[in-house]
């Protein structure tokens, strides 16, 4: 452990500890100096609420809030007969509980100081806004060891609220390792303690195609072994669990590169046995089981994006193949030109089935011009690609390797956090079109085993940073270090496998001490 982080961690740990202990920072905070004492039968009213709760998402949600704040200590303690928390009251405005992309996520928290039944309040436009201010309210809660009771410090407390970009994404992948059904939902949990709100799900590559597709049911003969597939019952089941909790699930589908899988219940789909991949874009076959796979993906996922990736595509097999090299001079095409076709002939299905499309980057830098304007461009490979994006009018979201690559265990939580995705973008209207970051946990290296550590703490320091206004994070990150690492630590209270911050990412603790200082 550095010097110059131990003394910026304990520095910081005493202005947390006298300050606002919160992670991601909201908005405005006003605070008080009082102490509560949250009742054993902290209830939800929802009095003045447009939002009937029909679904139960809101029930559900505070439910889950409860058990968080109850369940990392035995509460046996006596409450005093003044100044217990009753409950919260929620009012949500809209009576709609659709997670469409770009819903207001805002919420103001107050907790008052008085009063003969102390209730919270949250006021939010939609129940999702409310969900975000339930983590919010989880963190003001801690458990007092000598009286053996939870307590909310520092009332009354005003907090305004609301996320900086509207994207805020985490990818995991299944074709690298496959994922049981636990382990993502785990990581959907934690997302939600940050106040991250895409599940970018990876789901088949080159190695391995482990969902099902009812109208081909044969792609899935390229998973990896008969019990590491998914069903399109476990997908939605996945889609709707995100769901009732502000996460939206975003599918990627990766075209016309990393899709040598699909041809091993389907060969026709390579260029031949011996160069099999990208996609034979010789063979119309290719596009109708694109067309398929979305058809039947439309009905489970729906989010409005559609990832089609798009990236590292070697047109190698396409030149050298004798039937697609005869297609190519039919067409009057090269390589180039055929990657091209390949991706805007994948858009058009898209836009069919209603999704608007996300590419990674490299096909903004090939043929920008000619992407679809509904296009999201998935940065990299590095930085200056989203300036370059927005100038030409499309929408972007960052994930430079450099930074925001979780498989890069040597990117430290410091360049997670200062990693701003709208450097060098300066005028309004471009900035606009800068939707979010994302960070991404790619898994040649990690599976159910690993996951956990090495997605967080980083993925939380990223997570402000998509969060929390401009000025309201800070310039140097050694400032936030002590916030982050209280975080940390709740998180591994609430079951959460999160790595030490010390050194490089997934990084055991190098000596014993307190969770704190590590």
């Amino acid at each position: 452990m550095s010097l110059v982080f131990l003394v910026g961690l304990l520095l910081g740990f005493f202005v947390v500890v006298n300050g606002i202990d919160l992670w991601p920072m909201p908005k405005a905070v006003r605070r008080g100096s009082q102490t509560l004492y949250v009742s054993k039968d902290f209830r939800l009213s929802m009095e003045g609420s447009k939002y009937s709760d029909g679904s139960g998402m809101l029930k559900e949600a505070f439910g889950r809030m409860v058990s968080l704040v109850e369940a990392a200590n035995t509460i046996d303690g006596n409450l005093p007969r003044y100044g217990v928390l009753a409950g919260l009251n929620i009012i949500v405005n809209s009576p709609d509980d659709e997670l469409n992309f770009g819903i207001d996520e805002s919420y103001k928290l107050s907790v008052p100081a008085s009063g003969n039944t102390i209730y919270g309040q949250i006021e939010a436009q939609t129940v999702f806004g409310a969900l975000h201010a339930l983590q919010t309210f989880s963190q003001l809660c801690h458990f007092n060891f000598t009286t053996k009771v939870l307590e909310l410090h520092a009332a009354p407390w005003t907090i305004f609220d609301l996320p900086r970009f509207p994207y805020r994404g985490l990818l995991i992948d299944t074709s690298r390792h496959y994922l049981p059904l636990p382990i993502i939902k785990g990581v959907i949990d934690a997302m939600t303690y940050s106040k991250l709100n895409v599940l970018h799900w990876h789901i088949v590559d080159e190695q391995s195609f482990p969902i099902e597709v009812p109208s081909y049911p044969k792609l899935w003969n390229g998973a990896y072994s008969n019990s590491e597939r998914y069903t399109m019952a476990d997908a939605l089941e996945i889609v709707k669990y995100a769901e009732k909790r502000g996460v939206n699930v975003l599918a990627e589908i990766d075209v016309p590169g990393h899709a040598r899988s699909w041809g091993v219940g389907y060969p026709s789909l390579w260029p031949s046995s011996n160069c099999q991949e990208p996609l034979d874009v010789s063979n119309e076959f290719s596009f109708k089981v694109l067309d398929g796979i979305l058809s039947d993906f439309s009905k489970v996922f729906k989010f409005k994006f559609v990832h089609l990736g798009g990236d590292e595509v070697n047109t190698g097999c396409w030149t050298r193949t004798p039937h697609v090299k005869e297609w190519l001079h039919k067409h009057h095409m090269n390589g180039s030109d055929a990657y091209r076709f390949f991706v805007l002939q994948a858009q058009k299905i898209a836009l069919s089935h209603g999704y608007d499309i996300i590419n990674w980057e490299e096909t903004f830098n090939h043929f920008g011009d000619k992407l679809n304007p509904k296009t999201v461009v998935h940065n990299w490979l590095g930085g200056g690609v989203a300036q370059r994006v927005v100038a030409a009018g499309l929408r972007c979201i960052v994930s430079n390797q450099d930074k925001w690559y979780l498989d890069h265990l040597d990117a430290t939580w410091e360049g997670f956090y200062m990693n701003e995705p709208l450097t060098n973008i300066s005028k309004p209207e471009e900035q606009k079109l800068v939707i979010g970051g994302e960070v991404c946990m790619w898994g040649e290296h990690i599976d159910a085993s690993d996951i956990e550590q090495t997605i967080w703490p980083r993925a939380a320091a990223a997570a402000e940073r998509l969060w929390t206004p401009l000025g309201r994070l800070a310039k140097d990150p050694n400032r936030v270090a002590a916030r982050l690492a209280r975080f940390r630590c709740l998180l591994n209270r609430r079951g959460v496998a999160a790595a030490p911050m010390v050194g490089f990412g997934r990084q055991a603790p190098t000596e014993p001490g307190s969770c704190l200082l590590q």
